[in-house]
């Protein structure tokens, strides 16, 4: 069975919304739940997720917001934490591992870390059992991609195509992923671009998909009540899930 890794924003548009989604979201099928911090310069986002980052923001969605969801979720959901390097680094790397370890949240996916300065935090990583998902993108060479997968862990985060999430563009990754499996055995999962129409295609040579935009397309719907946008996403998890295991 292929997995599907799905994104929401934390807080957006409260934080009680956010366990109800993530339990729902667990109960459609949803393998992992990469649970979004709202920055304010989301860079590798598209103006979806940018939008949803915004207006968590504007409510007041604080890091400590980001815990007490955690603390609710993550022994029922396999949680990790999706956000921006600021953050982390300001709030401190030892404390949001402390949390995660405590929570039961499994990992973090930090795409403004590069991977040179990303090794630095191997040793903690190791020492409370997190995963620091490794980035690998289509325009990688050989010798990069054996480089940034030869520690990876969980799962390598393949981005579909150079550009922001839920742009839809497409590229033949189907060399990439040789690539990667001839240096590294841990899982690949595509990500950008994938929703109910692309997700069979992405899905083919991969263990799995991570799905954003399309969900938080619908969080954004304020034409829908808290309750429809929870089974809306929950059916639309349902049916992409569905979609991967016929790839």
């Amino acid at each position: 069975m292929k997995k599907l890794v799905a994104y929401i924003t934390a807080g957006f548009p409260s934080s009680n919304f956010t366990v109800d989604l993530a339990l729902s979201l667990k109960e459609a099928g949803v393998d992992s739940l990469e649970l979004g911090i709202p920055f304010s310069d989301p860079v590798a986002d598209g103006p979806i997720i940018e939008q949803a980052n915004l207006k968590a923001l504007q409510n007041g969605f604080k890091i400590d917001h980001l815990f007490d969801i955690s603390q609710q979720i993550g022994k029922e959901i396999d949680t990790l934490w999706m956000g921006y390097f600021n953050p982390f680094y300001h709030r401190g790397m030892g404390i949001f591992t402390d949390k995660a370890k405590e929570f039961g949240v499994s990992g973090f996916i930090i795409p403004d870390l590069p991977h040179e300065e990303a090794v630095a935090y191997a040793s903690l990583m190791k020492e409370k059992e997190l995963s620091l998902i490794s980035f690998v993108a289509p325009t990688d060479s050989h010798e990069r991609i054996k480089q940034v997968v030869e520690h990876s862990s969980k799962f390598i985060y393949l981005v579909a195509y150079a550009g922001i999430t839920g742009s839809g563009a497409s590229e033949d990754l189907s060399e990439t992923i040789i690539s990667i499996r001839k240096s590294s055995a841990t899982p690949v999962y595509v990500g950008f671009g994938v929703d109910e129409k692309t997700a069979k295609e992405k899905a083919r040579g991969v263990d799995g998909v991570i799905v954003g935009s399309a969900f938080v397309k619908i969080l954004l719907d304020d034409s829908l009540s808290n309750s429809q946008k929870i089974v809306k996403i929950s059916d639309l998890a349902r049916v992409i899930k569905e979609i991967i295991n016929e790839a």
